[in-house]
């Protein structure tokens, strides 16, 4: 398995932790709201695994704390792409 598979593994495994534990419940509404829209439930996932990624990244690389508000606010843009700083 290669690295890149091996990480979207891990961040959809994040996605689907946060969907189990409803945490933070805009997880849910907007896997909800992307299969609504005509996305199947593995390309929604994936889209918000895209949040994931722009928030890990950005406490990896500027070590600040994770950023709830601003990962609530790409998740309810998505599809459009999340942004980070």
């Amino acid at each position: 398995m290669g690295s890149k598979k091996i990480l979207r593994e891990q961040f959809l495994e994040i996605v689907d932790n946060q969907i189990k534990s409803n945490n933070p419940p805009e997880t849910n509404q907007t896997l909800k709201r992307l299969k609504e829209m005509g996305y199947s439930d593995k390309d929604a996932r994936l889209l918000i695994g895209q949040c994931v990624v722009v928030e890990i990244f950005d406490v990896l690389k500027h070590r600040k704390p994770f950023d709830e508000k601003r990962y609530i606010k790409n998740l309810m843009n998505l599809p459009k792409e999340p942004f980070g700083e």
